[in-house]
């Protein structure tokens, strides 16, 4: 009973002031971020000194390591947030006057991949380019700067959100600044024609929007398709329609314009995947939902 109520008394104490924007986390999420929670407690006490929250600024500006998008080698790049101008910048070389490029922080998410990228602080940006998917792979040489760069996108966000959604209070839009991807994996997959042979690609299910690669750090997608309502004629089952080809675990995704055929090693692996894409099917959509239905797979 006295522990409980000196843990109690210490939380109380070290996280006095912990920002909404700030990613309390579970178990589950990346050890980067839970050892800089930790540190952030109690070795910065940035929960106490409210000064020393460098990400509630509205700015940012530092140099990541950046993965190129033609050959494949990461190299520092310097970028810039500015909630003024609702944007992040990046630029290949510091004394550059125009940047690289300009993502607004609307349409970014930000998200932690140490193991794709092999690097325990590593981190994968994603927006929408010219009506495909950009992922930037990027990772800082210590784990307090990646995830300020994270925590500091997400205090834009808020505030954002804040403007945008006068009727939500601040804990309510908290939830929606961020978000991980629900799963990810290799997955066998075929083209319309009983013709087609099947491919092995790396999968992302990133909220209703389900993408395909030829390999995972590739920069921008082969295919993307907008996963609807169930109600709507979306579907997931097990197996493929009579007459075609199975390869693996088969299993069919099916969308208002046509049907997927998916395959994977593993009856774990099938389970897995059919599961998550159900969850997504099986949500009502909401007006934040992007219900563009231009991706092709």
């Amino acid at each position: 009973m006295m522990e409980e109520v000196g843990n109690m008394k210490a939380k109380a104490k070290y996280e006095m002031y912990v920002p909404l924007c700030y990613r309390r986390p579970c178990d589950t999420d990346p050890d980067v971020l839970k050892e800089q929670f930790i540190r952030a407690k109690y070795e910065r006490e940035e929960f106490i000194h409210v000064d020393r929250q460098t990400y509630t600024s509205g700015s940012m500006e530092g140099f990541l390591w950046k993965r190129g998008k033609e050959d494949g080698r990461f190299q520092q790049r310097k970028f810039v947030l500015s909630e003024s101008e609702g944007t992040l910048k990046y630029y290949v070389k510091e004394s550059h006057k125009e940047p690289k490029a300009t993502i607004q922080v609307s349409d970014l998410n930000m998200t932690f991949c140490p193991k794709k990228i092999g690097n325990p602080n590593g981190a994968q940006l994603t927006y929408v380019k010219d009506g495909s998917t950009r992922n930037i792979f990027v990772y800082s040489t210590n784990g307090s700067a990646i995830v300020d760069w994270y925590m500091a996108i997400r205090y834009v966000k808020l505030n954002q959100l804040l403007v945008a959604y006068p009727g939500m209070s601040e804990l309510e839009l908290s939830q929606f600044l961020t978000r991980d991807f629900l799963k990810e994996g290799w997955m066998f997959k075929t083209g319309p024609r009983a013709s087609d042979s099947y491919k092995w690609r790396w999968f992302t299910l990133d909220d209703r929007k389900l993408m395909y690669l030829e390999e995972p750090l590739d920069p921008y997608p082969k295919g993307e398709v907008f996963l609807g309502y169930h109600a709507d004629g979306f579907a997931v089952k097990k197996g493929v329609p009579p007459g075609m080809k199975e390869q693996g675990y088969g299993f069919t995704l099916r969308t208002r314009d046509r049907i997927y055929l998916l395959g994977v090693q593993k009856e774990e692996d099938r389970e897995e995947w059919m599961k998550a894409l159900q969850s997504v099917i099986d949500r009502p959509l909401t007006p934040q939902d992007n219900t563009s239905e231009f991706f092709r797979l």
